[in-house]
């Protein structure tokens, strides 16, 4: 090891931690520390910069920021804490030298925290623990680095790397310390940390230049732009260069660009050496995994191994016979096949691939939140499409067939943990572990089959009455455990088309839930609301009442209709059944049926049958 070339003057760190404990602030803090960026008032959460990120309050794409510090260029990456956007984590931590793991002093380690801790290790990285939000009333640093030495235990980690240093901070107010005795002042205690624990980038500038791309971006400029660390090497700007894909072929080509980061904006530099992170431009075709190379023999770095998807759904042009009335600019199978490679292209935990039988597109992902951030990006660009309910992806391993295991952690207010026992039993969850917080509700950990979720984040929020908090992460894949769990209740199907009436709504709502306004435009086929009892049942939502010349025995009572469900992704997502689509256009969602004649619906359930 003491043979290797490192370049003393670069750092390169990711943060890694569950979601909501405080990676963005925590940025946020070293960028004014540093004085890297100039922040407006009131301004936070400038590396959450997609609409998206400002609206969730969530990571969801990795982000690079760079400022120097004691004459030490760091590199700082923001990682995604939702486990639906674990691919993101798992590239970037092949980018740097080093973590820091951010733990919430309130509720410790979460399921999220395990999962990239995990990555990690793997990689023969040493994290740094940062126990932040000390400054709450109610954080337990000394419980959450007991918690947290006791999952380094779990996951198998080395002697090396046990031996992890640990920094109290409140990313919010902007300061650090070593001891909890001691009150921090400034962001320099973690800084200083990082300079000491976080090795040097390798770097033999000797060696041919290698780089593996980790992010995609494209310039309408200078097209595809490849993004990642140069692991050996020098490059220059007009110098050839070769891409070498995953299948072993070589393209060859010439770099035109070379940025680099400074603070939160790229710059463009005439040359690049290995340790740093920077963004070609000069070759396309790329593709996340590949090396761009120089030499008479370029080689290839390692691939990236990336976790495979676990739910799929079926994108397809929007059919409905209200299609291209709301606005959408890209309404057929050609536009939405080009969009949806696209992003493959650049999220590696998208997979993209015909529908069997059909002119839709089976697109596989990690999780509900994953898809459903790419459905809502589509829908801003001007994209219409219908969707269809998502499906786990089963795995076969010889006679056997395996399903996604989801790892979940419910936290209640005291006196509902036995009606969430009682529902997670009735969808073959296993408790594995219930204890109680520093704050006095019930914390219980679950493993159950990722499919039998589908649609319990409702019925949760139901049972708690809106208290209750869910987390959960794959687990594993484990043995098929037979047929899941179907919807306990039915729905209003529209009988005609029309506009929605007031009085045709105010007899429909005893019933159940109504997802229409008067006034809303609907068609046969198109789903109107709930219907209580469990059975589909095809209703009239255009009836008007009936006039006469006859003079009324007592005035009309008033209509008062009940406000409907405010129709979102989320809810489209878990509510719908195999037989159901969801339409998605830039100005509404609807439900429907996926066949909209009430003939056609019973002539394929009889023959099913």
């Amino acid at each position: 090891m003491s043979n290797q070339k490192r370049r003393q003057d670069v750092r390169n760190v990711a943060i890694i931690a569950h979601v909501d404990h405080g990676k963005t602030t925590l940025v946020d803090a070293l960028l004014k520390q540093t004085g890297a960026y100039e922040f407006k008032a009131g301004e936070t959460a400038i590396m959450d910069s997609n609409p998206l990120e400002k609206e969730r309050g969530i990571t969801i794409f990795s982000k690079i920021a760079s400022f120097v510090y004691k004459g030490i260029q760091f590199n700082i990456v923001d990682t995604p804490g939702h486990a639906d956007f674990g691919s993101e984590v798992e590239r970037i931590l092949e980018m740097v030298d080093g973590v820091l793991l951010l733990v919430d002093a309130f509720e410790g380690p979460m399921p999220q925290t395990k999962f990239v801790l995990k990555k990690s290790l793997e990689l023969h990285l040493k994290p740094i623990l940062v126990i932040n939000k000390i400054d709450r009333a109610s954080s337990q640093p000394h419980n959450t680095a007991d918690a947290s030495f006791d999952l380094f235990c779990e996951l198998n980690a080395t002697d090396e790397q046990l031996d992890f240093p640990i920094v109290y901070a409140s990313g919010k107010d902007g300061w650090t310390t070593l001891d909890l005795e001691e009150p921090g002042r400034d962001m320099k205690p973690l800084l200083d940390t990082i300079l000491r624990r976080v090795l040097p980038p390798l770097a033999d500038p000797e060696k041919p230049f290698q780089m593996l791309v980790t992010l995609l971006d494209y310039d309408p400029y200078v097209g595809q732009i490849s993004i990642g660390r140069i692991f050996h090497g020098e490059i220059a700007k007009g110098d050839p260069v070769s891409l070498v894909k995953n299948d072993g072929s070589v393209k060859t080509g010439r770099v035109t660009r070379i940025l680099k980061y400074q603070g939160l904006v790229r710059v463009e530099v005439d040359s690049a050496r290995a340790g740093d992170i920077v963004s070609l431009a000069g070759v396309d075709d790329v593709k996340v995994g590949n090396t761009l190379a120089t030499g008479e023999n370029p080689e290839a770095l390692p691939r990236i191994k990336i976790d495979e998807p676990t739910i799929s759904m079926v994108f397809s042009h929007n059919t409905s016979p209200l299609a291209g009335r709301d606005g959408g600019i890209f309404l057929t199978s050609r536009h939405l096949r080009e969009r949806l490679e696209r992003e493959a292209l650049t999220n590696v935990g998208i997979k993209v691939e015909p529908a069997p039988g059909g002119e839709g597109f089976k697109v596989s992902g990690r999780g509900e939140l994953h898809l459903s951030i790419l459905i809502e990006t589509m829908r801003r660009e001007g994209y219409e499409m219908e969707v269809s309910a998502p499906r786990v992806i089963l795995m076969k391993m010889g006679e056997q067939t395996l399903e996604p295991m989801e790892e979940v952690i419910i936290e209640v207010d005291e006196g509902y943990q036995g009606a969430v026992i009682a529902a997670m039993g009735e969808r073959k969850g296993v408790m594995k572990d219930m204890n109680r917080t520093f704050i006095e509700t019930i914390r219980m950990s679950f493993i159950i089959p990722t499919r039998w979720l589908f649609g319990f984040r409702g019925d949760l929020l139901q049972i708690t009455r809106g208290t209750g908090i869910m987390y959960q992460n794959f687990y594993r894949y484990q043995k098929y455990l037979g047929e899941g769990a179907s919807r306990q209740v039915g729905v209003l199907i529209s009988k005609t088309a029309g506009k929605a009436v007031a009085f045709a709504l105010d007899g429909l709502q005893d019933r159940g839930e109504i997802f229409i306004r008067p006034g809303d435009r609907l068609y046969e086929g198109m789903i109107v609301g709930v219907n209580n009892k469990g059975n589909d049942l095809v209703v009239n939502a255009t009836k008007e009442k009936q006039l006469s010349n006859m003079r009324a025995s007592g005035a009309d009572e008033a209509i008062k209709l009940i406000p409907p469900r405010e129709l979102t992704l989320e809810f489209a997502l878990e509510f719908i059944a195999d037989d159901e689509l969801f339409e998605i256009t830039p100005k509404h969602i609807r439900l429907r049926k996926r066949y909209l004649s009430e003939n056609e619906r019973k002539s394929r359930s009889r023959r099913s049958g």
